[in-house]
């Protein structure tokens, strides 16, 4: 913004709080709506529910965009400047996705055998009752020992 006179860098910066300003409203209007707080209607586990957190996803990415273009400076600077900024940032959004997904696998494992756990079974040649992967213990006789 150092080509544009004060009153066109004014200019500039009131657009892009309006236009952060519409995006924020919409993005809340949106989310009342699919959650059910305006109208009955909610979204659930439906296909509906994937295109609103796309939606939601889109709106935010560009508002960072915008955020980092127009008021970081970055609309003005090298192209290689912009780029050395903008590659690490999509290797961090990927290493969160990676993250989360390395978190839900560990997060089903974990389930799986707390599930594993909670199960009885009787063992026949034993004739006592074990719990997943544990076992009760039962006092010894005289005739454990022939």
């Amino acid at each position: 913004m150092g080509h544009l006179s004060y009153e066109e860098s004014k200019k500039v910066v009131v657009k892009g709080l309006i236009l952060l300003g519409v995006l924020t409203l919409v993005e809340v209007a949106i989310a009342l709506f699919a959650n059910g707080h305006i109208t009955s209607f909610d979204v659930g586990d439906t296909w509906m529910r994937y295109v609103y957190m796309l939606l939601m996803i889109g709106l935010s990415l560009y508002k960072a965009y915008f955020i980092v273009y127009e008021f970081m400076h970055m609309r003005y600077e090298a192209k290689g400047l912009a780029a050395s900024v903008l590659m690490p940032t999509m290797l961090l959004v990927w290493a969160i996705v990676a993250f989360f997904n390395e978190g839900a696998s560990y997060g089903e494992r974990r389930n799986v055998i707390n599930r594993k756990d909670k199960v009885e079974i009787e063992d026949p040649t034993y004739k006592i009752k074990k719990i997943g992967m544990l076992e009760n213990t039962r006092e010894l006789k005289k005739e454990d020992f022939k």
